[in-house]
């Protein structure tokens, strides 16, 4: 089955609300998006803010997408990236964040990233998960560029991640979960 014949699969389920298929894309393309909004808002804590967003919005529009159009991919590409340049239009929101407060010329320093909680997770985990979840989530590479850095093939490189993935949200709930818990308000 192709990528594509896959995802619509996945996304008939989401139009009906299911959420394990709501899961199953933020695992299969929250890093690739994740990696794109950090490139623009160049900020760790924001982008993590703006990777829920986007997907509570994949959440809400599902209907809206329409496969014959092009990959889902792209459609959730979009999202991102309207929902980063909105942020990042309204500046004064993002200053609301005492940890964020920066001087008034409203550069966003991009802060040391602090992932002491979830580093500890990670150390757990396999070195090649480690190397997988890292190329893609913190230094925001795309799973092409993850799996060719790395030297494996790209399903070897996807199933190290979803192994990852699946060990950090039993070991850390917080950062992973977040999405789940906005979900459980629609």
């Amino acid at each position: 089955m192709s990528h594509h014949q896959d995802d619509i699969e996945i996304i008939d389920r989401l139009s009906q609300k299911d959420k394990k298929a709501l899961y199953l894309l933020y695992d299969k393309y929250s890093g690739a998006l994740y990696g794109v909004i950090l490139r623009m808002c160049r900020n760790q804590v924001l982008a993590e803010d703006l990777l829920q967003e986007t997907f509570v919005k994949i959440w809400q529009k599902i209907d809206t997408y329409d496969a014959s159009k092009g990959k889902f991919y792209t459609w959730a590409y979009r999202i991102a990236k309207n929902v980063t340049l909105n942020s990042l239009r309204k500046p004064d929101l993002l200053i609301q964040n005492e940890e964020l407060r920066v001087d008034t010329t409203k550069t966003i320093l991009e802060p040391e990233p602090d992932f002491t909680e979830l580093n500890g997770a990670i150390s757990r985990l396999e070195p090649h998960h480690q190397e997988a979840i890292s190329l893609v989530y913190f230094r925001g590479y795309t799973h092409r560029e993850a799996y060719e850095e790395m030297g494996v093939p790209l399903g070897t490189f996807k199933s190290f991640i979803r192994q990852a993935l699946q060990l950090l949200r039993e070991s850390y709930k917080h950062e992973l979960l977040i999405i789940w818990l906005l979900l459980e308000t629609f």
